[in-house]
C-alpha cells in the first residue's frame, strides 16, 4: 500500500506523544520519509501531514505566482509560517506540540485520517462533526433534481 487510507484513534501519553498508526508508518517507510511536514489545514481544525513532497507541491505553486503580488507572500506565510516538521521516534510516535494542539483542539486522543497522498490529524469530536458535514454535503450533491415529468420511468 502506498496511500494513506482509513482512520484510527490513538491515545496521547503523559509525555504528549502519540503513535502513528502502523499502516500509516508503513506508507511513510515505503515513501522514504525521514521527517514529516505538518501544516495547519486552512479550512479545518486539523493538521495536514506528509513528506517533503507535500511541501514541494506547495512551494512549486508559490513559484508560479508573481513575486510582486500579495498572493505569493500570503501563500509563503501559510506554507512556511503555519508549517513545522515532525520527527517519528524509534517507537513510531510523534509529539503533539502546543503548535498542533492550539489549532486542532487535541487533548487526550488524536485521529489519524488518510487523505491519499497525505494524512490529517484531528481531535476526535471535531473529526466526527466534520465527517457528518462532509457526508451531508456529498449526499446533497448526489441527489438529482426532479424533472418536470417526475414519476416518469427513466
Amino acid at each position: 500500500m502506498d496511500r494513506f487510507l482509513s482512520n484510527a484513534v490513538n491515545r496521547i501519553d503523559a509525555k504528549g506523544r502519540v503513535s502513528v498508526p502502523a499502516h500509516f508508518r508503513a506508507v511513510v517507510q515505503k515513501r522514504g520519509y525521514c521527517d514529516l511536514y505538518a501544516l495547519r489545514a486552512l479550512d479545518a481544525p486539523a493538521m495536514d501531514v506528509g513528506g517533503l513532497d507535500l511541501l514541494d507541491r506547495y512551494e512549486q505553486r508559490i513559484a508560479q505566482e508573481d513575486p510582486f503580488q500579495g498572493a505569493a507572500d500570503d501563500m509563503s506565510f501559510f506554507v512556511h509560517g503555519d508549517g513545522t516538521f515532525l520527527k517519528i521516534d524509534q517507537d513510531g510516535r510523534i509529539t503533539m506540540s502546543d503548535f498542533i494542539r492550539a489549532h486542532t483542539g487535541i487533548t487526550t486522543e488524536a485521529v489519524f485520517v488518510g487523505r491519499g497522498a497525505f494524512f490529517q490529524i484531528w481531535e476526535p469530536g471535531r473529526f466526527e462533526a466534520h465527517g457528518k458535514v462532509v457526508r451531508d454535503r456529498l449526499l446533497r450533491l448526489r441527489q438529482v433534481p426532479q424533472s418536470v415529468g417526475a414519476g416518469a420511468p427513466e
